[in-house]
């Protein structure tokens, strides 16, 4: 902001009134005696969790994100600090952050990459008990790098981040965070190492210890690395020991559905940066490589980011139900022999921050409908049921003024937009009356990749015309977003959009917004009827756009990917298509284009114009309320981080603190086991299987199950086999397979050890059913944690089927 600005307002006594009133809202807050976490666990001592991120858009005042990863980041913290969840977040401090979009006259999209000024930001540096900025050093390749630390407060939560452009280091490592998502590969791999090296030993120099480690992305995976290097040399265990610890109490969240998407180096350059640690650690080259490989021992194998994540966690999840299932398939080679749907990848669905997102007239009636505490309990559908109490016409003009300022905004930023172009007086003036407030008002806001195609509905240009501009139902469109620099198709996209917006029967109708950012993005999701969503399935791994949107009133109409295929149910908003998916992209655009279409001519632009004797459209509203009671509870990140809590953060500190106990007494004895079994897993058989039914064994009666395993060097304890049975579906795959354990009942010749189960017929149809073995150790995390299993068809062993 200019000093003139500041001097201004330095003079207004209106502007200080309403900082006042901030403030003391935020003292209220910050002195709340009890949140949900005291409440449910106590004041805490110390951290709990560290979150990592390469990037966090919590305003647009500290422009250090891209997109939806880092908005996702911000609102966790955000909601971590309305729980009071004991969560410190770790990041990088870029000089130039994201760059800022402006098009040429044709469309095309340039970038500009202005430099932050940090003493202008809500940024305080980290000083000692002495005075003197805290650093911490890190060593890249030999190359000494030291990294001044810098707080940023949201709410109870602190996020440190680390900035390498201080005056000592050389400018090529000053660079290091210079820019988000700039350089090579090789900068990416240093600016990683700074995220996860260095972001641990800026927690160990500011005196906190956290119990658990949370990875957003891959991006973090050194931190594991690093971990590991401290304990051997603090607590002088072995490496496989470490390794168990980080392990239990590490969480990873991957963000991406394509293996296209996540970082790879080169074996060289890990050893390059890495042999200090391996020689630590005291492995060899090829044995450091396979922590980030897929298939150990594959010497011409990139070392993966994601991989490295997956096996330094206890907990992997996907950000929503249908990435997880994908995440499944797509990591299945970790876990070979293990079924797809039993891969231990779990899903916690992403969620927004509502608080942030939503106007301050929604917040009004939310305050006054819901209650005052509605924001912290916002994961409480009893809390979102009260929103049945509010009047529909208020809903319903508070949902008509956003959408009047919506109008405004853009108007305002169009004839801006043109004036730096260089634009005729006429044309300014001719956008400052674009739009028209009473229309049904679509939003599409997202980066411009090209599996989202933003362009879908203007493949039919003669029939989208005839939408937009049916007399007495007009609809209008406003598009908003980034394409990466280095994306031409993503930039072609853009242009094809601000190209077709600027024929003559599209002029008022279509709008591109430029330099989409957090103030965008509020106005649109606040402003705009419908949010639009047209990802390629299954390639949107959650989406959060929508669910801004959603919770100021405005409906859905979105491909069932990501979030909306769990969200969607007819009332709700609309789905175009029913989940299928096609081998053929065009032929899948075409149809889906059509869909939308008919969407939005024969459902979507009907309700929103049916209008009862008040003006207000009732089918309309009533598909709003739907939308805000069901979703709203679930589709929030204080939802999300409470689900992070149970089912994350407090298991995983729980049993790093087991495995700790007695001097790692556990770890120590885990790490062994593993060993042993790995080397004798090769030996173990299912010799023979025996089952006992009728011909044609009824409901009700049972299957007898009988197992010969053939154990090698490992003690009957160090198995379980199982009965895997299930359902046929045409004659092969087991459908919805159920898992029965074993009871040993003693070993019958050498190493041979007879297993029995009894299982109750209980539906009818064809089955069948295998016997297979995995590892069994109390002190296990999860049952595929070692990924070694054996199956009864790959020893030799008959399986069957049977009619019941």
């Amino acid at each position: 902001m200019a000093q003139e600005r500041l001097q201004e307002l330095a003079q207004d006594d209106a502007f200080f009134a309403h900082l006042d009133a901030v403030v003391a809202g935020l003292r209220d807050y910050m002195a709340s005696p009890r949140t949900w976490y005291q409440k449910q666990y106590g004041t805490p001592s110390r951290p709990l969790v560290a979150y990592f991120s390469l990037e966090f858009g919590l305003t647009e005042s500290l422009p250090i994100y891209s997109g939806g990863l880092g908005i996702l980041a911000g609102d966790h913290l955000k909601s971590a600090s309305e729980l009071g969840v004991p969560l410190i977040g770790v990041g990088l401090l870029y000089q130039k952050g994201y760059f800022r979009q402006y098009l040429t006259s044709d469309g095309w999209q340039q970038e500009r990459h202005p430099s932050n000024d940090f003493s202008v930001m809500p940024l305080r540096p980290v000083y000692a008990d002495d005075g003197t900025p805290v650093r911490v050093r890190v060593e890249l390749a030999g190359r000494p790098l030291l990294l001044r630390l810098w707080n940023a407060q949201v709410g109870r939560v602190t996020l440190v981040l680390l900035d390498a452009n201080i005056p000592g280091n050389p400018p090529d490592l000053q660079d290091i965070t210079g820019q988000l998502y700039g350089g090579d590969s090789d900068m990416r791999i240093r600016q990683e190492i700074v995220l996860g090296v260095g972001g641990i030993r800026a927690l160990h120099a500011l005196g906190l210890r956290p119990r658990v480690f949370h990875m957003n992305e891959g991006h973090c995976a050194f931190l594991g690395i690093e971990r590991i290097r401290q304990l051997i040399l603090e607590e002088r265990v072995s490496f496989r020991e470490a390794l168990e610890i980080v392990a239990a109490s590490g969480i990873f969240t991957t963000h991406t559905p394509v293996p296209a998407g996540i970082d790879v180096f080169s074996p060289d350059q890990i050893e390059h940066y890495f042999a200090s640690f391996r020689e630590t650690f005291g492995l060899s080259r090829e044995e450091f490589l396979d922590l980030g490989r897929a298939q150990p021992g594959r010497s011409d194998e990139f070392f993966n980011m994601a991989v490295l994540a997956i096996r330094t966690a206890s907990m992997v999840n996907g950000v929503s139900r249908l990435h997880a299932r994908i995440s499944r398939a797509m990591w299945r080679n970790l876990w070979p022999g293990v079924p797809t749907d039993e891969i231990p990848i779990a899903h916690v669905t992403n969620g927004v921050h509502p608080q942030s997102w939503i106007s301050n007239e929604m917040r009004h009636i939310y305050d006054s409908y819901l209650g005052p505490g509605w924001a912290e309990l916002a994961g409480d559908t009893r809390v979102w049921r009260r929103s049945a109490q509010v009047p529909t016409d208020e809903l319903w003009r508070t949902h008509e003024r956003r959408r009047e300022r919506l109008v405004r905004f853009t108007r305002r930023r169009l004839a801006l937009q043109l004036r730096l172009r260089g634009a005729s007086v006429p044309e300014v003036a001719e956008a400052e009356q674009t739009l028209d407030p009473k229309a049904l008002t679509i939003g599409f806001g997202r980066r411009f990749a090209t599996y989202k195609r933003a362009t879908l509905m203007l493949r039919d240009p003669v029939r989208l015309e005839r939408i937009l501009n049916a007399p007495g139902r007009p609809v209008q469109i406003l598009f908003a977003g980034k394409a990466h620099p280095a994306d031409e198709p993503g930039k072609e996209l853009i242009r094809q959009v601000v190209q077709i917006a600027r024929r003559p029967e599209f002029r008022r109708r279509i709008v591109f917004l430029e330099n989409y950012d957090q103030s965008v993005a509020r106005y649109l999701v606040q402003g705009v009827d419908v949010w639009l969503n047209t990802p390629r399935r299954p390639l949107e791994a959650s989406g959060t756009s929508g669910m801004k949107a959603l919770f100021n009133g405005a409906l859905n109409i979105s491909i069932l990917d990501g979030w909306w295929d769990e969200a969607y149910t007819p009332g709700t908003g609309w789905a175009i298509g029913q989940g299928e998916e096609y081998e053929d992209d065009e032929y899948r655009d075409r149809v889906e284009a059509g869909a939308l279409l008919d969407l939005l001519e024969n459902e979507v632009v009907p309700l929103f114009y049916q209008r009862g004797p008040d003006n207000v459209p009732p089918g309309w509203m009533a598909l709003m309320r739907t939308a805000i009671t069901t979703l709203c509870p679930v589709f929030n990140t204080n939802r999300m981080v409470h689900e992070y809590v149970v089912n994350g953060y407090l298991r995983a500190d729980e049993r790093r603190a087991r495995l700790e106990e007695d001097n790692f007494r556990r770890a120590r004895e885990l790490a062994r086991w593993k060993e042993r079994v790995r080397k004798g897993w090769r030996d173990v058989q299912v010799a023979r299987v025996e089952i006992a039914l009728a011909d044609h064994t009824r409901v009700g009666g049972e299957v007898d199950v009988r197992a010969w395993v053939r154990t090698g060097t490992l003690a009957a304890a160090d198995v379980v086999p199982q009965v895997y049975l299930g359902k046929l579906h045409e004659g092969r795959d087991l459908v919805e397979p159920e898992i029965v354990p074993m009871e040993n009942q003693g070993a019958t010749e050498g190493d041979v050890v007879l297993f029995r189960a009894v299982i109750p017929c209980r539906t009818s149809g064809t089955h069948g059913l295998t016997v297979r073995v995995v590892p069994h150790h109390v002190d296990l995390g999860q049952p595929h944690e070692t990924g070694l299993i054996t199956w009864a068809s790959s020893s030799g062993a008959d399986t069957s089927a049977a009619d019941a």
